[in-house]
C-alpha cells in the first residue's frame, strides 16, 4: 500500500473541500498544523486577486500562519507574527495592489483548555457547540460593507495579511483594527472556516450553514462548497468565486 493510500485510510477530524467557482485560478488555501500536545491550528486564506503569484503566495502563507498559531498555542499571536513579518518587508508599501495579499481566519484549539480565533478581512469563522446551538459567527468582516454600516460593498476588503496599516492606523481608516480576535473555554463542536465564496451564496438566500456542520467532515465540506457554487450561479447576476470551506469536530 502507498503512503497516499494508507494516509486516505486515516479518519481525520477536520477536511477542506475547495472549488474554483468562475476564476481562473483557485487562490484560496487551507492548513492544519498540529503539535505533540495535541494543540491544532487551522486557517483558511482567501487571497486577494487571481494570479498564479497570488496562488502560490498564498498557499505558502496558509502554511506559515498554521505553523505560528500553532507554535505560540494562541491564534491572535499567530497572526500577529505573520502579519507583522509580513508588514516588515521593505519591498511592501502600503497599498500596492501588485503585492499578494489574502483575507486571513486561523482557530486553534488547546484540548482541555481554550479555543481561539483571529482574523484579518473577511474569511469567516463559525462555530457550532454540541448541545448549545444555534451556529454562531465568531469573526465580523473587515470589508466596507461593515465601515459603512451596512451600505458599502462587501467585496472591498478594509484589512488583509499582506497589509502593512496597524491597528491604530486602520480603526483610523475604517473603524476597526487590522486585526480581531476572541478566545474561550475548550468545548465540544464544529469549527467551520469559510471563504466568501463559500458562506456568500447561503447567505443570500439566508440558508442555515449549521446544516452542514454533521457527519462526516469531507462529505459535509464538499456539500457546502458545491451548494456554494450551485447557488451563486444561480443568481440574476451569476459569478461563483472561490469557495473553500475547512470543517473540523472540536473535541
Amino acid at each position: 500500500m502507498s503512503e497516499d493510500a494508507a494516509e486516505d485510510l486515516i479518519v481525520k477530524p477536520y477536511a477542506t473541500a475547495r472549488r474554483l467557482g468562475d476564476r481562473v485560478f483557485q487562490c484560496d488555501a487551507t492548513a492544519v498544523c498540529t503539535m505533540p500536545d495535541g494543540t491544532r491550528a487551522y486557517a483558511l486564506l482567501d487571497g486577494v486577486g487571481d494570479t498564479l503569484a497570488v496562488r502560490a503566495w498564498t498557499r505558502t502563507a496558509a502554511r506559515r500562519l498554521a505553523r505560528a498559531a500553532a507554535g505560540h498555542g494562541d491564534a491572535e499571536a499567530g497572526l500577529r507574527t505573520e502579519y507583522e513579518r509580513y508588514a516588515a518587508d521593505p519591498a511592501r508599501p502600503d497599498p500596492d495592489p501588485d503585492l499578494p495579499a489574502a483575507a486571513a481566519v486561523v482557530a486553534v484549539h488547546v484540548p482541555g483548555a481554550w479555543f481561539s480565533v483571529a482574523w484579518s478581512g473577511d474569511a469567516r469563522a463559525y462555530l457550532l457547540l454540541d448541545g448549545l446551538g444555534p451556529l454562531r459567527q465568531l469573526t465580523e468582516d473587515h470589508n466596507a460593507r461593515r465601515a459603512y454600516d451596512g451600505h458599502g460593498d462587501r467585496n472591498l476588503i478594509t484589512a488583509c495579511l499582506g497589509g502593512t496599516r496597524d491597528d491604530e492606523e486602520t480603526e483610523q481608516h475604517w473603524g476597526h483594527p487590522a486585526i480581531e480576535y476572541m478566545i474561550g473555554p475548550a468545548r465540544p463542536g464544529w469549527l467551520l472556516l469559510a471563504s466568501d465564496g463559500a458562506y456568500e451564496p447561503h447567505e443570500d438566500i439566508d440558508y442555515d450553514l449549521g446544516d452542514y456542520l454533521t457527519g462526516d467532515p469531507r462529505e459535509a465540506a464538499e456539500l457546502l462548497v458545491d451548494d456554494a457554487v450551485r447557488r451563486a450561479r444561480a443568481q440574476l447576476a451569476p459569478y461563483a468565486d472561490n469557495a473553500t470551506a475547512l470543517i473540523a469536530r472540536i473535541t
